[in-house]
């Protein structure tokens, strides 16, 4: 069973938490990992891509020339699409991209996204995230006593007291802040270091485990 230290804002150690092997300490899946990164891109896609078939292109209508007696090939539209001018055959048309994979085959990769995090020093716990009033300079503090010094996802309770902490941090370049309800594929993934609090972890070992 994995074990992590708990730091307070000022990046002090306060105790140490065990962490659930379920969640935190599997073999990473990468195939789980790379579909549950697809789905999620894929579902990020606008879709609006389109083009005009030749009965929504503009023009047409009348027989450009006479069917026999020119040597040409007979024509019965002008805006066919071997026409210059005329409509596409098999374009883009607005569509959807989203698709869904299995809910265990997704749960797999969050707790293979967890778990690597560990393995790769790259999860923090902290007991709390909580601001007595929205200040920005005090959550750059924070980070900087912490070392959070680079991309840093904040994954939060639904129990924390966490609003000022978002509103502080929410203006800051490559800061995130997500309840856990929200954790997905993405986020994980971009974040150098993904910090939980104490009751975030106890969340995610509730759903995950």
């Amino acid at each position: 069973m994995p074990t992590i230290k708990v730091i307070d804002k000022t990046g002090k150690e306060v105790k140490e938490l065990s962490l659930s092997e379920k969640v935190f300490g599997i073999e990473p899946h990468t195939q789980a990992m790379y579909d549950a990164l697809k789905m999620q891109m894929a579902s990020l896609r606008q879709g609006n891509a389109d083009t005009k078939e030749r009965s929504e292109v503009r023009g047409g209508g009348k027989k450009p020339y006479r069917q026999k007696g020119t040597g040409r090939a007979r024509r019965g539209h002008s805006r066919s699409p071997i026409m210059v001018g005329g409509g596409t055959v098999f374009g883009p048309t607005p569509r959807s991209y989203t698709y869904h994979i299995n809910k265990k085959v997704s749960a797999l990769a969050i707790r293979s996204f967890l778990s690597e995090k560990v393995l790769d020093s790259e999860l923090a716990v902290m007991d709390k995230i909580e601001f007595a009033e929205v200040k920005t300079k005090d959550f750059v503090k924070m980070m900087e006593d912490c070392s959070f010094l680079q991309k840093t996802l904040f994954l939060v309770s639904e129990d924390d007291n966490w609003a000022n902490a978002y509103t502080s941090g929410r203006n800051i370049p490559n800061v995130k802040m997500l309840p856990v309800k929200e954790i997905n594929p993405i986020d994980l993934a971009n974040a150098d270091t993904v910090v939980l609090t104490e009751a975030a972890v106890k969340n995610l070992e509730e759903v995950y485990a």
